[in-house]
């Protein structure tokens, strides 16, 4: 299956370059383009990509509000958006990953791991570049913004592995050999995890392990 992808970014050499990538790979194909936050809105409310890709930085609307509108907690069907930037502040990561983002990686990860971000956030899943992955398990370990909600049920002991698995970024085929499960065990682990944690995807169930001190570096 060919996986539709909007790229947004705001300097034309950059844009230039992440199709070029993309489009050189099998199985994705850039549907469209952006110069900035609110032409991308536009965009994907009217092609409807499989994939956004859009820069944390862009003139008039930038990349979380752009994530926000399109996948934030108040969209009934949310997008799903890989944000990529220059700068590695934990502010745009934070924010991104608040505002909806299946993913966050930075423009000097290569080819292979923007490639591999796309893929993830198309089936669902999601990949946070490591470096800010373990950055993230150490600011949110000791500290969180705010209480963090409760599950609407208690976490079974298997739930709570699969939860911490998930925080370190692991795939479901990697959660699966990790933990001597079936795929499809793996799965239905996910979906009840989801449901308890009031998370509508990886990162948001990530996030909750990082706010309520499960998943540590």
């Amino acid at each position: 299956m060919t996986i539709s992808v909007l790229v947004a970014d705001d300097q034309d050499l950059i844009r230039a370059g992440l199709v070029m990538i993309l489009g050189a790979q099998p199985g994705i194909e850039v549907i469209g383009e952006a110069a900035n936050g609110r032409e991308a809105v536009e965009l994907a409310r009217r092609l409807q990509p499989d994939v956004c890709l859009f820069d944390i930085r862009m003139p008039e609307l930038d990349g979380v509000e752009a994530t926000r509108i399109l996948a934030g907690p108040d969209v009934d069907e949310p997008m799903a958006v890989v944000v990529i930037t220059t700068f590695d502040l934990d502010e745009y990561v934070h924010g991104a990953l608040k505002a909806g983002a299946r993913g966050f990686l930075l423009k000097e990860a290569g080819p292979e791991l923007l490639v591999q971000a796309i893929e993830a956030a198309a089936r669902g899943d999601a990949l946070i570049a490591p470096s800010i992955t373990v950055r993230l398990l150490d600011a949110f370990a000791d500290t969180s913004v705010q209480e963090p909600a409760q599950p609407i049920e208690p976490l079974t002991e298997r739930e709570e592995e699969v939860l911490t698995v998930v925080a370190a970024g692991r795939t479901n085929a990697e959660i699966a050999d990790e933990l001597y499960i079936s795929l499809s065990t793996v799965k239905t682990h996910l979906a009840s995890l989801m449901q308890k944690l009031g998370a509508r995807n990886r990162v948001e169930m990530a996030m909750w392990a990082y706010e309520t001190g499960r998943a540590r570096p």
